[in-house]
């Protein structure tokens, strides 16, 4: 949602621009004592070139629009690329069109991430890198990145023929400045230069590193290409194209492939070519890799622009700075992106799509009204990461069946034991901070039963607001699952052992989606024990279910919730048996991927999953109960959402104006057949209901 709370944001910010001056004014000092202690370190890398020497170019004019092109693939170049857009927007002053060439995984992580994260005067052009392979396939690299690592070659016939400027960045990169800084660098350039580069801070190119070491030819020390600034209309006239496939393989006659990707092939054709490079200040790439001499590049925190990350080994690099590197990094890492929709107010600029809609909307809410919490939650739009850690989709079989689920930070400890219970696919959406999902990153990293599965999805949703939007949760795990069919369960649910094969031989013998309109019911039970045996068949629950270790699931708080599913008969049944839907009927079901999405006005706690039952049943989806599934829920302590139903009427009054808004929606899409469900909606809801 578009911030209407400004001071929040506002103070946030200030808030990390206190710390990070801070962390600079510490990091000077320390700087200042070693150079006192060292001397001056003579000649090297950098030294003629720092930010405070020579004239400093105009900036560009306040609202001018700044291209940024990135090379994006997989999962986890897609986190380093919102780390990076994040600092990006922290310090920038101008529009921003981003240029992200990426593979089909990273382009439906940042085209969700984008769409929802609203950022004003931000736009974004995605590129299909599969179709740039077959440019570069020939080119044998030795490089981390693959083929990925070479796409910055073709960008000038890649991009749009009229885009003449543009910066290119790689993902491992972190501003510390305003990018118009940078773009204002293109003021230097000669009538015949046409990219700008940051001198390579190491000896690799000298060749003396180690004992038959045999790089690239290069100018000099070369040049990194982390951040480059390319005259695409220069390149283009100059047959860029030609010229550096003509260099390459000339190169690749005598060397066996490129050890630094695009770099090499850059680095030679420039020392074919000297006159097309213009050299920037060294502190717009200070490169921390293993063999780095970037120090001699900055003497104060103040002349760090850039800082770019280019040894395989990321944070965990070596370098005599690297902590406070390290920490400015985090700061980023962590820092809430809802802060950053901020707009640009001198710049005016066509809104992100949905947004002008949704400043009317809220703008139409009345702050005294006692509901105003839930209705500015219902409007809110949460930023989306989709498959936030590596993930290998399932292959398709036609009664595959994916466990779809929520949670939040508290719930965390549920995923291992889950993952013993379902081998199959999941889909789970996580409810958290930017802070918390580099918690629960490290959280996986560190379990092997989370680490080894690759076919469970995690998508987090960002937080915003008081309520906890259940359903908008729900959604977006629902509209990830990539099977056939879903099992809609929650978290603090373990399914049997024997569940996911059960469901699929299920489905195929009843014959769901081909002829059948079938949700299929999953009987659910409850321990009140922390520590208890759990069940490895029917006949072993009905035993615990006989001694009181196992109740029917909310047996003591709330029993009509899923009464209709008849545990009497189920305990006797032997073939699955219809059921009809009643008042306040919440069972958890599996339903073909494409059924209806569950309702967003529900957040907080209550009727969130009703509400979604009486929808199929309108749809007339027919309920029938598995005569060998269940599921069993275990013990936590209860939300807060839970304890605010419980103890606030103005609480449950909320959920019942959002019951009544439902029908009235409800009837105007199934017309007289909703009349059914209004005695059940006009119910008053309990607070004793857990």
């Amino acid at each position: 949602m578009l911030p209407r709370g400004r001071p929040r944001a506002l103070g946030a910010a200030a808030l990390l621009l206190l710390l990070l001056l801070l962390g600079f004014l510490l990091f000077d000092g320390r700087l200042r004592r070693a150079a006192a202690l060292d001397g001056d370190p003579g000649a090297g890398p950098g030294d003629h070139n720092r930010s405070d020497c020579g004239p400093q170019p105009p900036p560009p004019p306040k609202c001018e629009l700044l291209h940024v092109a990135i090379v994006c693939a997989g999962h986890n170049s897609s986190r380093d690329v919102i780390t990076l857009v994040k600092s990006m927007l922290f310090y920038r002053k101008n529009p921003l069109h981003l240029h992200l060439v990426t593979d089909a995984v990273a382009r439906n992580i940042l085209e969700t991430l984008f769409h929802t994260w609203m950022v004003p005067a931000v736009r974004v052009s995605f590129y299909h890198a599969d179709q740039l392979k077959p440019q570069v396939s020939w080119i044998p690299n030795k490089h981390y990145s693959g083929l990925y690592g070479l796409m910055k070659l073709v960008l000038p016939s890649a991009l749009p023929a009229e885009l003449a400027r543009v910066i290119v960045l790689d993902t491992d990169v972190t501003f510390a400045s305003d990018i118009s800084e940078l773009w204002a660098l293109f003021a230097h350039f000669s009538d015949t230069q046409a990219i700008g580069l940051v001198e390579n801070q190491s000896d690799w190119y000298l060749g003396n590193l180690w004992k038959n070491h045999r790089p690239w030819p290069a100018l000099g020390r070369g040049f990194n290409t982390g951040v480059i600034l390319l005259r695409l209309d220069r390149l283009r006239q100059a047959g860029w194209e030609q010229m550096w496939r003509l260099t390459a393989r000339r190169e690749l006659l005598s060397l066996p492939a490129t050890s630094l990707a695009d770099q090499d092939i850059f680095n030679a054709v420039i020392k074919e070519h000297p006159g097309l490079v213009q050299r920037l200040p060294c502190v717009w790439n200070v490169q921390l890799s293993d063999h780095t001499l970037a120090e001699r590049c900055y003497s104060e925190a103040s002349d760090l622009k850039v800082i770019h990350w280019n040894s395989p080994k990321k944070l965990r690099v070596k370098n005599k700075h690297v902590e406070f590197f390290r920490n400015f990094y985090l700061t980023f890492l962590e820092y809430d992106g809802n802060l950053l929709r901020r707009e640009l107010f001198v710049c005016p600029s066509q809104p992100p799509p949905g947004a002008e809609q949704l400043q009317q909307a809220l703008a139409q809410l009345d702050e005294e009204d006692p509901c105003f919490e839930f209705r500015q939650q219902q409007l809110t739009v949460h930023r989306v990461h989709v498959t936030f850690l590596p993930h290998e989709p399932p292959p398709p079989r036609p009664h595959d069946v994916t466990l779809v689920a929520q949670l939040s930070m508290d719930r965390l400890q549920m995923l291992e034991a889950l993952c013993r219970h379902w081998p199959g696919p999941m889909s789970l959406a996580l409810y958290l901070t930017d802070a918390e999902a580099q918690q629960f990153l490290h959280f996986v990293e560190a379990s092997p039963v989370l680490a080894a599965r690759q076919d469970v999805a995690y998508h987090v949703v960002y937080r915003e607001g008081p309520l906890y939007p259940v359903n908008q949760l729900r959604n977006v795990a629902l509209a990830q699952a990539l099977t056939p069919y879903v099992f809609l369960s929650d978290i603090d649910f373990l399914p049997a052992y024997s569940l996911y094969d059960y469901l699929r031989a299920s489905i195929e013998q009843l014959g769901l989606g081909s002829w059948r309109k079938a949700a299929l019911v999953v009987p659910a039970f409850e321990t009140l024990r922390y520590r208890f045996s759990f069940p490895h068949s029917k006949v072993e629950l009905l035993a615990l279910l006989d001694a009181g270790t196992l109740y029917t699931f909310r047996y003591h708080e709330w029993p009509r919730g899923h009464a209709p599913t008849d545990y009497a008969r189920w305990r006797e049944a032997q073939a699955p048996y219809r059921v009809q839907w009643a008042a306040d009927y919440e069972p958890y079901v599996v339903v073909p991927r494409d059924c209806p999405r569950y309702d967003p006005r529900f957040v907080g706690f209550g009727w969130n999953k009703v509400a979604h039952i009486v929808e199929l049943d309108a749809q007339e989806y027919e309920l029938l109960v598995l005569p060998e599934a269940f599921t069993i829920h275990l013990p936590h302590a209860p939300s807060l959402d839970i304890s605010r139903f419980r103890s606030s009427p103005t609480y449950r009054d909320c959920l019942q104006a959002l019951k009544d808004e439902f029908h009235q929606d409800l009837s105007r899409h199934h017309g007289a057949a909703a009349l059914k469900y209004l005695p059940a909606l006009q119910q008053p809801q309990s607070p004793a209901r857990g």
